[in-house]
This record gives C-alpha cells, sequence and structure tokens, in this order.
C-alpha cells in the first residue's frame, strides 16, 4: 500500500435519514449575507463520464434530478447559461408555482430569475424560447464589438449587456459576473454548458459544484461537464451527498475560501 494511502478512513455514507423534494431547498441554500456573487455550477455527468447523451444532457436525468434542478433555480438570483446550452436544449425562461413566488418574495427576490446568457456573437433566434417563453426578459451578456448589432436584433425581447473585458472580441466571465451583481444578482446558478464552465473554473471563478453523477453509460463521444484549454488543480471540499431510489447520486461540493 503507498504509504500516503495508509490510515485512511472511509465513511459509509448511508443513513436513516431521508428527504422530500420540500426540504430541497434547505438542503441547496446559498450563504447567507452575500456581499459578492456566489457561483454555482449544476451539471450532470453519466458513469462513465459522458456530460450528454444524443447531445444533450435531458437525457441523463430522472425525476430525481429533476427535483433538485427546479429546487436549485428556486434558490438563484440569475441563471447562467452559454449560448450553445440555450440553443441545443431549447432554454425557455423559469416557470415557478405561485407558493415557490412567494417563498422567493419573503426571500427579498424577484419572483422569477432572469436568463443571462454569456455569448461572444449574441447570435440568437429571435423567435426562440428564450425570448417568447418567459416573463421576464433574457439578459444577453455579450462583447462590446456585438452590443451594437445585438441591441438592433433582440433589444425588444431582452436587455443587452456589454460584459467585455480586457479584448473588445470577447464576452468575459469576471466581466459578466460584475454585470450580474451591480444588478443585485448575486446567488448565480450555471447550468451549462461545458465552455462556460469551464471557462469559470479556469479563472477560479467557481465557488460551488452541484454535480448529478446518473447510473448510466453512454460510451461514444459525449463531453465532459467543462472544457477548454485552462488546467487548475481547485481543491474542493464535500458539502453533501445524497441519493434516490433510483441509483442516482447527488454531490454538492465547495471551495475553501
Amino acid at each position: 500500500m503507498p504509504d500516503d494511502a495508509a490510515g485512511v478512513r472511509f465513511t459509509v455514507l448511508d443513513t436513516a435519514e431521508s428527504l422530500d423534494e420540500n426540504r430541497l431547498t434547505d438542503v441547496y441554500a446559498y450563504p447567507d449575507a452575500l456581499q459578492s456573487s456566489w457561483v454555482r455550477g449544476n451539471m450532470i455527468a453519466s458513469l462513465d463520464g459522458g456530460a450528454t447523451t444524443d447531445g444533450k444532457s435531458g437525457g441523463l436525468g430522472g425525476p430525481g434530478d429533476r427535483a433538485v434542478f427546479a429546487a436549485m433555480r428556486q434558490l438563484a438570483d440569475v441563471v447562467l447559461v452559454g449560448a450553445g446550452t440555450v440553443r441545443a436544449e431549447n432554454y425557455s425562461g423559469a416557470q415557478f408555482s405561485p407558493a415557490q413566488r412567494q417563498a422567493r418574495q419573503r426571500r427579498g427576490q424577484a419572483e422569477v430569475p432572469p436568463i443571462a446568457v454569456l455569448t461572444n456573437s449574441a447570435m440568437l433566434d429571435h423567435d426562440a424560447k428564450l425570448f417568447t417563453r418567459t416573463e421576464v426578459p433574457p439578459l444577453i451578456l455579450t462583447c462590446t464589438e456585438a452590443v451594437g448589432d445585438a441591441a438592433g436584433r433582440l433589444g425588444s425581447v431582452a436587455e443587452i449587456i456589454d460584459a467585455s473585458g480586457p479584448r473588445p472580441d470577447r464576452a468575459d466571465a469576471a466581466a459578466a459576473l460584475k454585470a450580474l451583481a451591480d444588478r443585485g444578482l448575486l446567488r448565480v446558478l450555471v447550468e451549462g454548458g461545458p465552455g462556460i464552465l469551464g471557462l469559470l473554473i479556469a479563472h477560479d471563478l467557481l465557488d460551488e459544484l452541484c454535480m448529478t453523477v446518473a447510473p448510466l453509460l453512454v460510451g461514444g463521444a459525449a463531453q465532459r461537464i467543462a472544457t477548454g484549454p485552462g488546467q487548475v488543480h481547485t481543491q474542493m471540499q464535500r458539502g453533501h451527498l445524497l441519493t434516490d431510489e433510483a441509483g442516482y447520486l447527488y454531490a454538492r461540493y465547495v471551495t475553501g475560501r
């Protein structure tokens, strides 16, 4: 046995405690009294590491994953996604029940969080569900060079925001988060895809990763949950690990900062 493995103790995580979907918002609550953005990623992958099946993440999910997904949306001030995910998943605005809206109001949040799209080109279909099936206009976080064209094409159905950093032809993740924070949107939920998650990881902007492991093997050439050229070694700490009758695992890891 390797020297660094000697003395390691393991914990059996199975317990008698159970949770129903009504308690998930307690389990996934954001930190209290936030003064700056808290960025949470929520992704799903198969046992063999595939983030999609047939090009979409939805095929990996089950009822439990959908309940966790809904609970995290209920808690977020804003849902951040990449343009590729909007197109592939045909994103629409968040939909909440009257009770969920009242709970958000009690927390001091707007009834419905906007969808924010980080995109260099802002080339999105004006007739997509993102714009036509939503109660609040989405936020298009794009680069300086694309703002004018995007405002002309999408300005009647979305808020166009200049989120450039050092390069006027690229949307910058840190600038995007600052623009959201300036609007009071501190509880950020990132729903993908792998490109935007990889960007946030590479620039040390991700505070938390909530990871669903689906009891499936997909094989093939499915992407990982995070892609991109940036390589890091960021230590995370386990927040919790849940399971359900279908065998899904729901892990929550946070940074040590």
